[in-house]
């Protein structure tokens, strides 16, 4: 029977209390899962490998290093396409848009390393994951895009080796025509670059590449400063350079500008190696600070390059300085020992990513033999292209035009679209709207860019 209280009231049966659970609340946690375990959210950095102990000053360091490539001495020719002030703006607004879509992968892959609860993901692991835990009707593409996601990634470097060759042969053909060396065509120069490029890139360790790698840089640091001193030594009056060219050179500038600034294919890998990823987007931001002073000097480069040498202007900036100072000749050297080293150094992406495809149709005992092979005939590949067309320029563009643009700047976008979709597109689903203008860009650029390099092309031969 119910108890009664002291005014013989009769009480009625307690009904069980409803707790409204707080998700914030540690302690009704504990009581429901008895460990903390879903309660603390996953914090990648602190999951990170010892290896992964790089400061944000050092990655600051290292994503100058990666961008301050040879692209630098090819903006001058992305100028020559626009001309100054276009040139000028054109500059800060691919910057601008570069530095966007980089940002949008980092904290995509970010968000997405707290979701499946991993300390780091590179760029096709990011697409793959994304595409996977996407909506139903993208899941099956998930394989497909890390494939091409990987596959662009290696033609991208394979299409800078291809460059790099080039820039070497004609180098060293400038430095034998001055000195009575044997008249050889820049193919003959091209092929004469596998008795140093077959056993450099037989190298498998990349710990035996570093103290190389050290020199480089204040090598190509030292060559980028004697070509500016060139430049500025006697430049003519602004009024002799175009300040804007026809409409039909911007899809060259905007091909050759990618080639130049585009790093995306280092970003992850930098991301992943911080002990705090969290400075590396934001304000100021490694992100930022990187491709602010990137923008900066490929401007400045590009501009005096330019306005130096006006139409005569090279792919590659040491190649218009003067063939008679040795200072002048001492740099094409430089850039072209750099060029040998830094080709060893990119040549690992694209072996990297058909060895992880090949590896298990060969025996274990074979992979020494199977994997110098593969080396072999990536380094007859890219310096057989360059024979076929030796012309600097026309690389630079396709690579631009068909790699970069989709590597670059579609896939990013694509990625966080789908990332956010039923998720938080922004108001009137601005980042909807926002990532299609960035694709839209990107095949306007890609189609331009090759219809373009074909026609100039055709017309060469």
């Amino acid at each position: 029977m119910p108890s009664g209280n002291e005014n013989g009231k009769t009480d009625a049966p307690i009904a069980p209390v409803q707790s409204v659970l707080d998700p914030y609340s540690s302690k009704i946690e504990l009581t429901c899962n008895g460990s903390r375990e879903d309660l603390d959210p996953y914090v990648p950095a602190q999951n990170r490998p010892l290896e992964s102990n790089t400061s944000s000053f050092g990655a600051l360091a290292h994503l100058l290093k990666a961008s301050l490539g040879s692209g630098v001495l090819a903006m001058p020719l992305a100028f020559k396409n626009a001309g100054l002030l276009v040139g000028c703006f054109g500059t800060i607004i691919i910057g601008f848009i570069c530095a966007h879509v980089i940002h949008i992968l980092v904290k995509t892959s970010q968000q997405l390393c707290v979701e499946v609860k991993k300390p780091c993901l590179g760029y096709a692991d990011t697409c793959d994951l994304v595409f996977q835990n996407g909506p139903k009707s993208v899941r099956r593409f998930a394989p497909h895009v890390r494939e091409l996601a990987d596959w662009a990634l290696a033609v991208t470097h394979l299409g800078a080796c291809c460059v790099y060759v080039v820039v070497i042969s004609e180098s060293f053909k400038q430095i034998s025509d001055e000195y009575g060396g044997p008249k050889w065509s820049v193919p003959a120069f091209c092929a004469l670059c596998l008795i140093i490029l077959i056993p450099l890139n037989q190298i498998t360790k990349l710990k035996y590449l570093v103290p190389f790698s050290a020199v480089a840089n204040f090598v190509w640091l030292a060559s980028i400063c004697i070509s500016i001193y060139y430049c500025l030594r006697d430049p003519p009056p602004l009024s002799s350079r175009n300040m804007a060219t026809s409409i039909a050179g911007l899809p060259n500038f905007i091909s050759t500008s990618l080639f130049a600034m585009e790093g995306i294919g280092v970003v992850m890998p930098i991301e992943n190696e911080m002990t705090k990823p969290q400075h590396f987007l934001g304000c100021p931001g490694v992100l930022n600070i990187a491709m602010g002073a990137v923008v900066a000097l490929y401007g400045f480069v590009g501009f005096c390059g330019y306005l130096s040498f006006g139409e005569t202007v090279r792919g590659s900036l040491t190649l218009n300085l003067p063939q008679d100072e040795i200072l002048a000749q001492t740099a094409k050297i430089l850039v072209a020992c750099v060029m040998i080293l830094s080709y060893a150094l990119i040549f690992y992406v694209p072996v990297d990513v058909a060895w992880r495809r090949i590896c298990d149709r060969i025996p274990v005992s074979s992979h020494r033999w199977g994997l110098a092979a593969l080396r072999l005939f990536g380094t007859l590949l890219t310096v057989g292209l360059a024979c076929a067309i030796p012309r600097l320029e026309l690389f630079m563009e396709l690579v631009g035009a068909i790699c970069l643009s989709c590597l670059g700047l579609s896939l990013p976008a694509i990625t966080e679209t789908v990332w956010r979709w039923g998720k938080d597109l922004g108001p009137y689903k601005i980042v909807l709207i926002k990532n299609a203008i960035i694709v839209v860009i990107s095949l306007i650029a890609m189609v331009s860019g090759v219809t373009f390099s074909i026609k100039t092309m055709i017309d060469s031969l």
